[in-house]
Parts: C-alpha cells; sequence; structure tokens
C-alpha cells in the first residue's frame, strides 16, 4: 500500500509529526499533475467522479492489472492503454480518516499542518508543480498550502468553501434542527446514512428516478455499504479535523501571496449547500480578486458528486487556462474596473442616501449571527452534557457507524 512518511520530507527546523503517515492513490499518466484533497472525514476515493472525468479511469496505479502486449516500462504505452490524456491525480486521506495515521491531540490537526503533509506528499512523488483541486476542509488545507509554497501551484479549485472559524456554521432553520437531531439519534449504518444523503444533496437531485427507482434509494444503499465496511471515524480523528476547521482562518498577507502568484483560481460552489453557505464562498472569491473565477452550479455540499461533468468541465477550463497563461482579467468573472466599474460606482453613489439604512441593517445582521452563534454553543453545550449523563448512567456500548463527507 502507497503511504508517504511525511517526517521523511520535513524542512530542517520544522515541526516533526510523531512519525505520521499519510495514504495514497495515484491515477493516470502524464505530465500534467493534479493534486486533490477532500474535506472532513472523507477518503481519497471520495473524488471518484472527478478522478474518472480527469484520467478516464478510477483504477489506482498500484492496482495489479493486466494489460495485454503492454511494456511496464514504457510511460506512453500505460498512456495509451489507459487513454487518460496525458494526466495524473494523487488523492489521499488526511490525517485523522481512512489508513492514514490518527494522531491524538488536537494541537496536531490545522489546516497548517495538514497542508504541510500535502507538501510532504507532493515532494514523496517527485512533483514540483501541480493543480491543487480541495473541497471543503480540503479547500481550506489547499489555501494554506497555495500561500505556503505559491510556486508549486500551477492553478487552485475551491469547491465548497468557507474561511473557516464560524463560517462553518451552517444557516439556523428548521431543517438543519432536523438534520442535527436525526445525527444525534443516528445509531445503524441505514439511519446515518438517511442524514448524510440530505446533507450532501438536494431534495430535487434524490428524487429523481434513475431506471425503477429514485437516486435517495440507489445512493442510500451504496452509502450504507460504505459505512458498514469503513467502519466509524476515530474520536481523535473527527475532533481533530473539526478542530482544523474551527481554528482555520487566511490571513491578509497570506490572501496577498496567493493574489499576487499569478496562478488562477475557480471558486466552485451548489448553490443549495447546507453546510457550507455560498454567501462565504463568494466573499472567499472576492478577497482574491482579480485572480477568482466565480462558478455557482444547482446542487448540494456534495456538488461534485450531484454535477459532476459541470464540475470537470471546470476543472479542465482551469487547466487550459494555466497552460495558455490566460490574462487574470479575462478569467475573472468579477466586475472589471473599467466601464462596468465605473457603473458600479455609480449605482453606489447613487444608492448613498441609503447608506445609514444599510449600517442598521447590517448592525441588526451582526446582532443576529452572534446571536445564532450563541445559540449553537449552548446546543452544543446541551449536547456534551447530555452526552456524558448518557454514558455515565449506561452500561450499553454504541453501535459503530461511518463518518459523514464534509
Amino acid at each position: 500500500m502507497p503511504f508517504c512518511d511525511v517526517n521523511q520530507y520535513q524542512r530542517e527546523g520544522g515541526e516533526r509529526n510523531n512519525g505520521s503517515k499519510i495514504f495514497y492513490r495515484t491515477y493516470g499518466h502524464g505530465t500534467t499533475k493534479v493534486l486533490l484533497i477532500i474535506g472532513l472525514a472523507g477518503t481519497h476515493d471520495s473524488w471518484g467522479p472527478q478522478i474518472k472525468g480527469l484520467t478516464g479511469s478510477v483504477t489506482p496505479n498500484d492496482a495489479d492489472r493486466a494489460v495485454p502486449n503492454q511494456n511496464p516500462n514504457d510511460p506512453e504505452e500505460w498512456e495509451a492503454a489507459d487513454a487518460n490524456r496525458g494526466i495524473e491525480v494523487c488523492s489521499f486521506d488526511n490525517r485523522g480518516m481512512g489508513r492514514s495515521s490518527v494522531p491524538t491531540k488536537k494541537s496536531e490537526y490545522t489546516t497548517t499542518i495538514m497542508a504541510k503533509d500535502a507538501i510532504a506528499l507532493m515532494d514523496h512523488l517527485g512533483w514540483k508543480k501541480a493543480h491543487v483541486f480541495g473541497h471543503s476542509m480540503g479547500a481550506m488545507i489547499a489555501c494554506k498550502l497555495a500561500a505556503m509554497v505559491p510556486d508549486r501551484i500551477l492553478s487552485l479549485a475551491l469547491l465548497n468553501a468557507t474561511g473557516g472559524g464560524f463560517e462553518c456554521f451552517p444557516k439556523l432553520d428548521r431543517q438543519i434542527v432536523s438534520i442535527a437531531i436525526r445525527f444525534l439519534k443516528a445509531k445503524t449504518p441505514e439511519q446515518r446514512a438517511a442524514v448524510d444523503l440530505d446533507t450532501h444533496y438536494t431534495k430535487e437531485y434524490l428524487d429523481e428516478y434513475v431506471g425503477p427507482h429514485t437516486r435517495r434509494t440507489i445512493l442510500h444503499q451504496e452509502y450504507v455499504k460504505g459505512i458498514s465496511s469503513t467502519g466509524m471515524q476515530s474520536k481523535y480523528g473527527f475532533e481533530g479535523q473539526v478542530n482544523a476547521c474551527w481554528t482555520h482562518k487566511m490571513t491578509s498577507k497570506e490572501l496577498t501571496v496567493i493574489r499576487s502568484a499569478g496562478f488562477v483560481i475557480s471558486v466552485i460552489h451548489g448553490r443549495h449547500d447546507i453546510i457550507a453557505q455560498i454567501y462565504y464562498a463568494r466573499k472567499l472569491a472576492e478577497k482574491l480578486q482579480p485572480m477568482a473565477r466565480m462558478i455557482d452550479l444547482h446542487g448540494g455540499h456534495l456538488v461534485s458528486h450531484e454535477r459532476p461533468e459541470e464540475v470537470n468541465q471546470a476543472l479542465l477550463e482551469l487547466m487550459k487556462a494555466s497552460e495558455l497563461k490566460l490574462n487574470p482579467h479575462d478569467w475573472s468573472n468579477f466586475p472589471k474596473k473599467g466601464t462596468e466599474w465605473q457603473q458600479m460606482e455609480t449605482q453606489i453613489s447613487l444608492s448613498r442616501r441609503n447608506t445609514e439604512g444599510r449600517k442598521y441593517l447590517y448592525v441588526v445582521y451582526e446582532i443576529l449571527s452572534r446571536f445564532q452563534f450563541s445559540l449553537l454553543y449552548m446546543f452544543g453545550l446541551f449536547v456534551t452534557v447530555f452526552e456524558y449523563g448518557r454514558k455515565a448512567f449506561s452500561n450499553s456500548k454504541p453501535v459503530q457507524v461511518g463518518a459523514s463527507l464534509s
């Protein structure tokens, strides 16, 4: 099995990782390299639709394959056999999940440390540069990676991203409360799978028929099978990765480094994502101007699965723009300085009479946001106390189920 020993690639004076090893898989063959970074509780194979779309196969390079009349020492024959467009993709399990190491201290889980894991993996593979695509928490890690080694990034794609911290909180409404309660009550793979589906996809997508069955029925069976086979993400891994999301923050200096590095960026998001609010994705894209293009698609948190063709096309267009060294101003779809910018300034000047009203609304919004955070915090404390009490008075062992992808 392919593992990367992170400590072997630490720079002198760098922090040690207590022997942490990262499990990874590569797919396809070619000079174009793509590094895929998955989100919280996800594993390397969660990138399946993108691996298939970029390389033409989901069979890892380390798997035993029998290809007739093929010279294993000839890379060109491997490329012809795979018909993979000359792209090599690497996806991996973040620390705390799958087959990678599971540190027991929360302090060993930050997006900076996990970005260093990804850099070590690139060194291990011998990749000097790569296109880097991240989903959810993986997008946070990708941002840190880009700020740390901007000269090694060819392009950057951020899928269903937020800025970390309080931005990780979903919008509080009846649907979220219902999902949270069902999540806490889920004790079997079947119950957990049902919750995960409502978290990852839009209701419209789940209710579509594929032959005689709805997608919900088909995906539910797949999720139950996956949860039963992988088991539950460890407590250390889950709490550690949550800590990484909560403590994540991109500084102004880091954002400036990314903006000035010269590579193009795509911020891709599902319009109906109930986990990572699209508002914060747009906000991040604005901070990365003029290098970023905002792409919002009809989908949920797993828009990469719900709209794979559109997401894959967006990624290929990003890679093509990088190859052509497209002018960032031609890449970005945000208003540009010039005629459109002047029109925007004119509209702003005409609406200045409403400035005070907007400020008032903003203050109200901030107060309500903090109130929402307080409610979530108190709810978290209640759940924690309840769980400790339940464990203290119960001798039964909980059933282990798989972790969700977020």
